[in-house]
C-alpha cells in the first residue's frame, strides 16, 4: 500500500470540501492545526495544486481576520473557456502545467480520456525534447490543439 504524503492529504481534503461548494474560505492556521503541519505547508499545497491551470482561483487576505478563499473556475461558455486556456499557456509551458490543463479539460468534460491521451502524447517530453526550446514548442502545440477544439 502506497503511503500518501501530507500535501496529498491536504489537497484531497480541500477538494472534498470544494466538491459540495463552488468556493471555500479557510484559515491557514486552522488547516495546519487540523493536519498537524506548519502553515507554510498549506501555502505550498494551495500554490501548487490550486492554480488557474488546474481550474481554481485563489484570493487571500492577511492579518488577524485573514483568510484564503479557493474558488472553482466555472465553464460558462466553452469557446470563452478555451480562449482563457490559450491565454494561460502563453509562449512557454512545462509538461506538468500542460498535463494539468489537459486534466482540467477532462474534468470539465471539454474532452474525453481518448482525446486527453492524444494531447498528452503530442506535448510529451519524448516529442519536444529534440527541439531547441521544448517548453515553447509544447506551448505552440497545445495552443493549436485547444484552438481547434473551439471548432469541432
Amino acid at each position: 500500500m502506497q503511503k500518501r504524503n501530507i500535501s496529498d492529504i491536504i489537497e484531497s481534503y480541500l477538494k472534498d470540501v470544494l466538491r459540495d461548494a463552488s468556493d471555500v474560505e479557510i484559515r491557514r492556521s486552522e488547516i495546519a492545526n487540523r493536519f498537524e503541519c506548519v502553515p507554510s505547508q498549506i501555502n505550498y499545497v494551495i500554490n501548487t495544486r490550486f492554480t488557474p491551470k488546474q481550474g481554481y482561483a485563489v484570493e487571500s487576505k492577511r492579518g488577524g481576520g485573514g483568510y484564503i478563499r479557493i474558488m472553482k473556475l466555472q465553464v460558462v461558455d466553452e469557446a470563452e473557456y478555451l480562449d482563457r486556456i490559450i491565454l494561460m499557456i502563453q509562449d512557454s509551458i512545462s509538461l506538468r502545467d500542460a498535463n494539468a490543463i489537459i486534466e482540467n479539460m477532462v474534468h470539465e468534460q471539454l474532452i474525453d480520456e481518448k482525446q486527453a491521451f492524444i494531447m498528452r502524447a503530442a506535448v510529451d517530453d519524448a516529442i519536444v525534447q529534440s527541439i531547441d526550446k521544448p517548453n515553447q514548442a509544447r506551448a505552440i502545440i497545445l495552443k493549436h490543439i485547444v484552438e481547434r477544439l473551439k471548432y469541432r
